[in-house]
C-alpha cells in the first residue's frame, strides 16, 4: 500500500505564534495561506501542517499521490483502492471517500489510541 507524503497535522491555538515557534527550529512556509488560519511548513524532508480551529486533535497525514515536494507522482494507490485493502485488513474509516469518484477524495481512519490518521488525496 502506497501512502504518499507524510506530514502531521497540527491542531493549534494561533497560528502566527505556532508559525514564529517552527521558524526558530528552522522550518519555513512551504504552502498554505496564514489568512485562512493554515499553513504547511517544510525543514529539508520533514513537513507540518499548522491548522488553526479546523480540526479538533492533531493527526497523521499521508497524501496519496503526492512526494514530500506535493509533486504529482505516477506510480500511486488511488485512496478508493487505499480505502477497499483498509476495510479488508478490518479497519473501518470513520469518515469514507466515495467510490463512484475519481480524483480528490479523503478518508480517516482512528488507530487504537484514539490518533486520527488522515489520507488525503489531492490528484
Amino acid at each position: 500500500m502506497k501512502l504518499g507524503a507524510f506530514s502531521i497535522s497540527l491542531s493549534v491555538k494561533d497560528i502566527k505564534i505556532s508559525k514564529a515557534f517552527y521558524e526558530k527550529l528552522g522550518f519555513s512556509v512551504f504552502a498554505g495561506e496564514i489568512d485562512k488560519k493554515y499553513l504547511i511548513l517544510k525543514n529539508e524532508n520533514s513537513i507540518i501542517g499548522l491548522f488553526e480551529g479546523m480540526f479538533d486533535k492533531n493527526m497523521l497525514t499521508f497524501n496519496p499521490g503526492w512526494d514530500q515536494n506535493a509533486n504529482t507522482i505516477t506510480n500511486y494507490d488511488d485512496i478508493r483502492d487505499i480505502q477497499k485493502q483498509l476495510i479488508a485488513a478490518g479497519l473501518e474509516p470513520s469518515s469514507k471517500a466515495d467510490e463512484n469518484t475519481t480524483g480528490p477524495a479523503n478518508l480517516i481512519i482512528i488507530d487504537p489510541d484514539g490518533n486520527p490518521i488522515l489520507l488525503d488525496q489531492h490528484v
